[in-house]
């Protein structure tokens, strides 16, 4: 719940934001009298690989939001180190931007720009208000990418991503501790229960179950599952999708079934989808709070660690 007491000084939290570096994205559509619109978005990030989604977001102040709220295409294209002139050209206003430059069209004739690291084609699904911006998600038609290395933006300056291998991590000083403050496994579940429980408080006021909400994950990260299949997934969480729960899904109308006995099929329906994408949102703004203060190197190191324990515990 937001305090309306709470005073932000919006100067310094947009300088707290440059501290999350970022790749450079210009997001390009068509308006409705054929006009090619294009502007510099540094606000991108993956939502789901089945379907394949992505989301970015505009102010509402912005002068192009009309022709992507009226678009049914769009394209988000993941500039490349050399391509920072590019990206200065689609932040300004009041000129031609795609004046001179050499251009492919994509679904519904939206412009496409060459040479970028990658470039996903997309279809609108989604639009939500997101305070004083609007967020788009969208789903990926067709997509390309390049070996270039990809233009990154921190601290309101451009920088370079320079790939480097993870060094040994530094041996941690032994230090008479607490069972709580050094048990890996009380650590594990204090963050997980800390980056959850925003999450739990969406999906509890969309009337969903714990079962149910890990139901709709699994289904929007990957089509075309079998009862079992879904139950094999849901294992880690101690959950198991029965006759009472998917009736409820089912009442719902967030998923669908198809075929009978053991080899029915589930997916989400558009609802289920739209619920998904919106936990997700959550999700993902849970977990760049927990991460803030983190650098590239640390934050790969975690996942990797954390993707080995998981390894080392499965039955």
């Amino acid at each position: 719940m937001s305090n309306p007491n709470l005073v932000i000084d919006s100067k310094q939290f947009r300088n707290a934001l440059g501290a999350f570096a970022t790749g450079v994205t210009i997001v390009t559509t068509r308006d409705g009298e054929g006009t090619d619109v294009g502007l510099t978005a540094s606000s991108f990030n993956s939502v789901s690989l089945e379907p394949p989604m992505i989301l970015w977001s505009l102010a509402k102040t912005s002068g192009s939001l009309s022709a992507f709220m009226t678009g049914d295409y769009f394209a988000v294209h993941v500039l490349a180190a050399e391509q920072q002139s590019l990206s200065d050209r689609f932040s300004k206003r009041g000129i031609d931007k795609f004046a001179g430059l050499e251009l492919e069209r994509g679904p519904g004739q939206v412009p496409l720009l060459g040479d970028c690291a990658a470039r996903f084609k997309c279809k609108t699904s989604f639009r939500y208000e997101g305070g004083d911006h609007i967020i788009f998600v969208g789903e990926v038609i067709e997509f390309d990418h390049s070996a270039h290395p990809p233009l990154a933006f921190h601290g309101g300056k451009y920088a370079k991503v320079h790939p480097r291998a993870l060094e040994n991590p530094v041996d941690v000083e032994d230090v008479n501790s607490s069972f709580n403050k050094d048990y890996l496994g009380f650590l594990l579940g204090v963050a997980s229960m800390q980056l959850y429980q925003p999450v739990r408080k969406d999906w509890q006021q969309l009337g969903l179950t714990e079962c149910g909400y890990f139901v709709l994950s699994v289904l929007a990260a990957g089509k075309h599952k079998t009862q079992g299949q879904i139950e094999e997934l849901l294992k880690p969480s101690g959950h198991r999708l029965g006759d009472e729960e998917l009736g409820k899904l089912l009442q719902a109308e967030l998923v669908t079934v198809q075929g009978d006995g053991p080899a029915r099929q589930f997916d989400l329906t558009s609802r289920g989808h739209e619920y998904a994408v919106k936990l997700f949102v959550q999700a993902k703004s849970s977990e760049q709070k927990a991460i803030a203060g983190l650098d590239w190197d640390d934050l790969a190191l975690l996942k990797n660690l954390l993707k080995k324990v998981i390894r080392n515990t499965r039955n």
